[in-house]
């Protein structure tokens, strides 16, 4: 029934470039209640930049931006290949925060395009008004939040009536 196995595996989409803490605390956040509480997996692209990219890599690819761009394109090229091969190919949901740190960056935009190209479902948590939202965006979810306690009352509840089915 899922994609990964014997339980859901979910993408945690948003700001990370752009982020203050990188995207690491909402994600470790929404982590353990995912793992502890629903039993679900998750893909947290924080992480798995750890182990993607060669310890000189994690520390300069960002600076290879303006100093060395071939460099920078190849290991930028690495993440977008594994985060987009595991969001259609293992992912059975994405669980995304719009905030205004997203609004700077790309990539969540083109990983929300792609899920729902390929119908993986969005809920998005936004901490911006709905009105500053591209219409693309809001196109692109399943289901909109205002804050992470209504996104989990909704994971218990519809996980709950799915794996009963």
């Amino acid at each position: 029934m899922w994609k990964n196995g014997t339980k859901p595996l979910a993408y945690l989409a948003g700001a990370i470039e752009n982020a203050p803490d990188g995207g690491q605390q909402w994600r470790e956040e929404i982590s353990r209640f995912l793992q502890q509480e629903m039993g679900h997996a998750v893909f947290n692209p924080c992480r798995e930049e750890n182990h993607l990219l060669t310890p000189e890599e994690f520390r300069k690819f960002r600076q290879w931006k303006t100093t060395d761009l071939p460099r920078f394109r190849q290991v930028v090229h690495r993440i977008i290949h594994t985060d987009i091969t595991m969001l259609l190919e293992r992912v059975d949901y994405i669980i995304c925060l719009w905030d205004e740190h997203v609004l700077n960056g790309g990539g969540t935009q083109g990983e929300l395009t792609m899920a729902f190209w390929h119908q993986v479902p969005v809920y998005m948590v936004i901490k911006v008004p709905l009105p500053r939202i591209s219409s693309w965006i809001i196109g692109c979810t399943s289901e909109i939040f205002q804050d992470f306690d209504s996104l989990k009352i909704f994971l218990r509840s519809h996980f709950s009536e799915n794996t009963l089915n």
